[in-house]
This record gives structure tokens, sequence and C-alpha cells, in this order.
């Protein structure tokens, strides 16, 4: 059974990634946009966003580092904290399929946007809550999304950070669909479906 522990005893590796340049990271349809978040634990987040939209516009999901200070960084760089990154998540999506805000709305059931840099046991400035948007129109629907679910859901307790995307760096191809390829690996206990009313 997956514990707290098997999540500390992640392997690192200082094999070398492919696909360091973020504008390549992921191949974009025309007419596909990207939404960049981060919810703690990547293996996770990235697994039940897969399960969520597969076959509802959901093109493709990266997981890797976003919003720190230092290029191309590794695994064991981010895990340190001296990057500054989180571990997050990048989709590429249909939005005639799925909307960003549907995307949002998810983000807000699926983990605990309360806790200040942690997820669970997962404990770090890694592990912070953030939306990292890629425009003008998407910072607004962020900034609509998580004042509502602030409201209605979060009871004003959400310290998700809304920030513009930056540079992504893709993480390591082991970590990429890390629970299907390792089906019963480590899952943050606080990543599950929470039953709330509908925003609107």
């Amino acid at each position: 059974m997956p514990t707290f522990m098997s999540r500390l005893m992640r392997p690192f590796t200082t094999t070398t990634r492919l696909g360091l340049n973020p504008e390549s990271s992921i191949a974009v349809p025309e007419g596909a946009q990207k939404a960049t978040i981060a919810a703690g634990c990547f293996w996770g987040v990235e697994h039940m966003y897969r399960k969520e939209f597969k076959g509802k516009g959901l093109y493709d999901a990266r997981v890797g580092y976003i919003g720190g200070n230092t290029d191309s960084p590794s695994y064991r760089a981010v895990c340190s904290e001296r990057t500054g990154h989180a571990e997050a998540l990048q989709v590429t999506f249909d939005p005639a399929q799925v909307t960003y805000r549907q995307l949002l709305e998810f983000f807000y059931k699926m983990h605990d946007p309360t806790t200040s840099n942690r997820q669970g046991p997962d404990t770090g400035s890694q592990y912070r809550s953030g939306i990292f948007y890629h425009d003008a129109e998407q910072e607004t629907i962020a900034r609509e999304v998580t004042k509502k679910a602030n409201e209605k859901w979060w009871k004003g307790k959400i310290v998700t950070e809304i920030l513009p995307a930056g540079e992504w760096w893709d993480a390591e191809d082991y970590h990429q669909k890390y629970l299907d390829n390792n089906p019963g690996g480590y899952e943050c206990p606080s990543h599950f479906l929470r039953s709330f009313p509908p925003l609107d």
C-alpha cells in the first residue's frame, strides 16, 4: 500500500529529458488552447485530468515545472525548493468540447487550495496551488472562478496564486503518465473529487 514514505522515496534521476524547449513540449492542434495549473504532486493531478476529460476535448497532458527562476530544472533541484518551481500540469484542449472555466472548476474540486505550500502530507513550495494563465482572457476567467469557488466552496480560505504562465519545462520522462505506468504508485490523499454544488 502506498505510504508517505513511498512519496519520499520517489526516484531521483540524472537522465536528460527530452523536449526542454517549453514551446515544443506539447504538440498543439490548430484551434487548441493550453491550460497550466499546479495542485500538489503532479502524478495525481495528471491522472485525474486524463481520467475526467478523456474523450471530452483533452488532447494531451504533460507534467512539468513552472514558476521558478532557473533554466531546465531537474526533479531533484525542484524538490530542494532552490529553483522556485512548482510541480505542475499543462494540458492542451479543444475549447469547442471543454472550456477553460470547466477545467478550472475541476481544479478547485480535485485538490485542497487552502493550504499554503502543501497538499496533504506533501510539504514545500513545489506543492503550492497555482493557476498560470496564458492570456488576458484566461486571467479574467481564473480570477472569476477563484472568487466564486472561494465564496461558495472554500469559505474564503483559498491561497491559490494566479500568475502569468512564464516558461514551462517538461518533467523527466519517467514522471509522464506515472500512475498509468505504475499502478498503485503514490497518490496524494488530498487529490479526490469533491461533491460541490454548481458555481453558477
